[in-house]
Parts: structure tokens; sequence; C-alpha cells
């Protein structure tokens, strides 16, 4: 049995280690044939020649992300561990900066790779399809990107909007007027843009029109130009509505179109927009599209857990 000894430096053992060594705990269950020995600031491993190498590389892997972010959790921790290659985890790292100072000094960035490719594909293109399950910050991503290029005066508006397509609830029952029936609907959007403007603001914005958040229905017969438009959920998206959003765009707009396809609530016999548009527009210079997968989940840790039942009993369909 070889030894292999490994040293931090310039990092926090205790940050790096989790509390309780909660992280080391975890990476042990990733290599079981190994012996970690956590002391201090270094690491002694044992185990095999091949064994050993492999850890060193994740390992550097695990302190490079620390030494960006300046933390590493679960998620972290899985996506690294999980990758093919270092090549499939990392992203540019321009991509990792901080895309907005949120509420309380809150420092809002893209978490996983795939996000900060979102990020990249944004910078360089002008529409943008964020494709993946629930959880892995499509919205989220967007909204901070879209409140980004507001405060940067690259965009004059932010327009978020949603198909009114209920998932198995009928909002023709819900009391109040259009708006407070579509309100709630609206909410993720709501929640996201919360995190990063302060209320006074955010309600300046809305009420002057600087920031939009309405169905989709309402984008019919319109031109947005100088905006920064997100559609969300499109996967509840008809050929005719996709169509119809997509040749909304106008002048210095950026478009970014995210969905899940496998959580369409449109009639049975319906083809979702969305997933039609991914099969007629992949080869358009110009558009880019992004899949995201469990691995950018960054909600509680049994989300994933659940996306990856469902998943299997799906595939047996």
């Amino acid at each position: 049995m070889n030894e292999l000894i490994l040293e931090l430096s310039e990092i926090n053992p205790r940050e790096f280690f989790g509390h309780h060594n909660v992280n080391i705990e975890l990476i042990k269950k990733y290599y079981p044939q190994l012996k970690l020995v956590a002391r201090g600031n270094k690491i002694k491993v044992f185990g095999d020649d091949e064994r050993l190498e492999e850890f060193e590389v994740r390992f550097e892997m695990l302190t490079d992300h620390f030494s960006k972010f300046n933390s590493i959790d679960e998620n972290a921790i899985e996506r690294i561990l999980t990758s093919q290659s270092k090549a499939d985890y990392e992203a540019p790292v321009s991509s990792g900066a901080v895309l907005v100072h949120g509420i309380g000094g809150r420092l809002i960035k893209a978490q996983t790779a795939n996000q900060r490719k979102l990020v990249e594909l944004m910078n360089t293109n002008d529409m943008v399809f964020a494709i993946g399950p629930a959880g892995t910050g499509k919205t989220y991503t967007g909204v901070a990107l879209a409140v980004q290029a507001l405060k940067n005066k690259q965009v004059r508006r932010i327009i978020l909007t949603r198909p009114a397509v209920e998932a198995g609830e009928n909002l023709g029952f819900l009391p109040g007027d259009l708006r407070e029936k579509l309100d709630p609907y609206m909410q993720p959007l709501y929640d996201a843009l919360r995190d990063m403007i302060a209320p006074e603001k955010l309600e300046s914005y809305i009420e002057k029109g600087t920031i939009q958040i309405a169905p989709l229905a309402f984008m019919r017969g319109r031109t947005l130009d100088n905006a920064f438009v997100i559609l969300d959920e499109a996967q509840n998206t008809t050929h005719p509505q996709m169509k119809m959003f997509l040749t909304r765009m106008g002048k210095n707009a950026k478009f970014m179109i995210t969905g899940d396809p496998g959580q369409v609530d449109l009639p049975k016999r319906a083809i979702s927009g969305l997933k039609e548009a991914l099969l007629v527009l992949k080869d358009i210079k110009g558009i880019g599209m992004i899949y995201l997968d469990d691995k950018d989940v960054i909600r509680h840790r049994l989300v994933k857990k659940v996306i990856s039942a469902y998943k299997a009993i799906e595939n047996q369909d």
C-alpha cells in the first residue's frame, strides 16, 4: 500500500474539510478503496498507485473550485468527483464572476459548470435555449443575467414571460382579477428578482415598465427592442406560441428560453413548441443551446434523488 500526502495551501482547512469533516467523509464514500486521514492542513491517502494518481487529480479540482468560489458543498463535490474529465467540469473563469450583488451583499454567480457555460453562451449569442430539470438554476441564472444587463445599461428593460398553462390546476377558479390570478403563477420570477433588487427599486421598475412580468399571450403583436427577454417554462408552449415569441425579437435584444421537456403540461396530443424548436433551430448560427442535468441541481440534495427516481420509471414507459 502506497502513501500520498496532499497539503492545503492558502485554503482554510476547517472550511474545506467542513463542519465535523463532513466534506472529507463524503469524499471517502467516492473512494472506498482508499484510506484518507485528514489532520491540520494535510491529507494522507493510502492505496494503490493508480487510485492515488486519480485521487490527486480530483483533489486538485476540488481545491481549484474552493479557491475560485471560497466554498465547497455536497453538490460541488459530487459534480467534480463524478465528471468524466476536468474539461467536462470546468468552464471559462470569466463566466464564474459575480453576476449581480444581491440583497444583503449576497454575491450571485453561476455555481456549476453548465451554469457557467450558460453565462458564456449568453455572452456570445443573442438567443439561448437552456434546457434541464427542476432545480438546475436555469431561470435564476437567466434572471441574474437580465438584471446584470439592465444595471450595466446594456438593455433598457427586462421582460419575463411564461405560457399560462396550469400544472394540473385551473386558474379560472382562483379569486381576483387577471393580475391577481396570474401573479402566483409568475411567483418564481418574482422570487428571483427579490433576491437581486431592493423591494422599493423593484416596485419602481415594475410600475415604470422597466421590468415586465406577463403571460406569453401578452407578447403577441409586440416588437421587443433593447430588452433582455426570458421565456420560462417553454415546454408548455405550442408550435404557434413558440413561433410567435421567437419572432418578437427586436434590435439589441437578448432572448433566453428555458424549459424542461420532461415536464410538459400540455394536452396529451399537443406537440411542445420547445421540443420542436430545439430540432428546427439547432444548426442556426447565433442561437446557443445548453443542456443542464441533475449534476447542476442546487436545491436540497433530495431533489436530485427525486429526479433520478422519476427518470427511472419514465424511461420504462
